[in-house]
């Protein structure tokens, strides 16, 4: 069990701390009113994305009219227990997408020390910042944050990096390393593992996420996020998604391939690769800015980063992107 839920932070005690920053991909209208150019001639691989996502086929009346009913939401808690083989004692919070239960999180321990090792997805420091925690980058705290594979650099954890009283695994890009998952400390007392829809099957708008873990977490996760936190729409797709094996199985092949195509367009214009997943890949150039505004000069817009001069990360193109990018390089 974990502690007593913490009470909610007080007005004006909102935080100065540059971690509070929400520093994120994507940002396309920003990048078209200062580059120029129509919507429709852009690349976004600013976002690791897939950009061939799961095919959605036919819904129906209800999805759209109805309230979600509890059937539908069973159905999909059931098709994501088996797509990501969730142990028995732990419980499954399907959610309008894992920023939604990152930003809850922090709440449930009361305020202390958190470890998050740097560089990450920031999103973490900034949830536990808006709840008057002290975020640390050395190894002690009551509570860690592992993104897993991590963003940006795709390194790989352990199951001994997360031995906090709170342990937060963030698997939202695990997808297409499925045998590097984590999924079996679910059931461990105080540990949450996070799953992402949006970036393997490409359905980001969809907005779904889950939470796994003890049934005593997910019951006040629960109550935090209400009843209904999630569409109709999202249920039923979601549920055909994670029952499609076959696709999984063939997406996962075509992204190594171009991840690897992707790294040899890279290296042989003097980018060093760094790491990353085969969703997005990081990489070391001379001076990141300039690369990023030379893409977006061939209407391809990248992600820097306000802690490196020289990291630059890119997507995957669609298939009738790859021309535009390998002629912008």
């Amino acid at each position: 069990m974990i502690p007593e839920l913490a009470a909610p932070p007080q007005a004006g005690q909102e935080t100065t701390d540059p971690r509070a920053r929400r520093d994120h991909g994507g940002g396309l209208d920003h990048a078209i009113k200062r580059f120029g150019g129509a919507r429709h001639e852009w690349i976004d691989l600013s976002t690791g994305i897939n950009p061939d996502p799961y095919p959605i086929g036919q819904l129906e009346t209800a999805d759209w009219a109805a309230l979600p009913d509890h059937g539908a939401f069973s159905d999909l808690t059931a098709a994501a227990r088996r797509f990501w083989g969730v142990p028995d004692g732990a419980a499954i919070l399907p959610a309008p997408g894992a920023s939604a239960l990152i930003a809850r999180i922090p709440a449930l321990v009361k305020p202390g020390r958190v470890h998050i090792t740097t560089p990450t997805y920031n999103e973490h420091a900034a949830a536990f910042l808006a709840h008057s925690w002290q975020v640390t980058d050395t190894r002690n705290g009551d509570a860690r944050v592992v993104v897993h594979p991590n963003n940006p650099d795709g390194h790989l954890w352990s199951p001994v990096d997360t031995d906090a009283q709170l342990s937060v695994i963030d698997e939202s890009f695990c997808d297409v390393t499925p045998d590097a998952t984590m999924i079996h400390l679910a059931e461990r007392p105080g540990t949450i593992v996070l799953k992402s829809f949006g970036k393997f099957w490409g359905l980001a708008g969809l907005r779904l996420g889950f939470a796994i873990a003890r049934p005593d977490i997910i019951a006040r996760l629960n109550d935090m996020t209400g009843p209904w936190a999630v569409s109709g729409p999202a249920l039923r797709i979601g549920t055909r998604a994670l029952d499609d094996l076959d696709w999984a199985s063939e997406t996962r092949q075509r992204l190594t391939r171009d991840a690897a195509r992707l790294d040899t367009a890279m290296t042989a214009n003097g980018a060093a690769l760094v790491g990353g997943t085969s969703l997005f890949r990081l990489y070391h150039v001379n001076k990141a800015a300039e690369w990023q505004e030379r893409l977006a000069q061939a209407r391809i817009w990248s992600r820097i980063f306000p802690y490196s001069d020289h990291f630059l990360r890119l997507g995957l193109p669609p298939v009738n992107g790859w021309q535009q990018l390998e002629s912008a390089l």
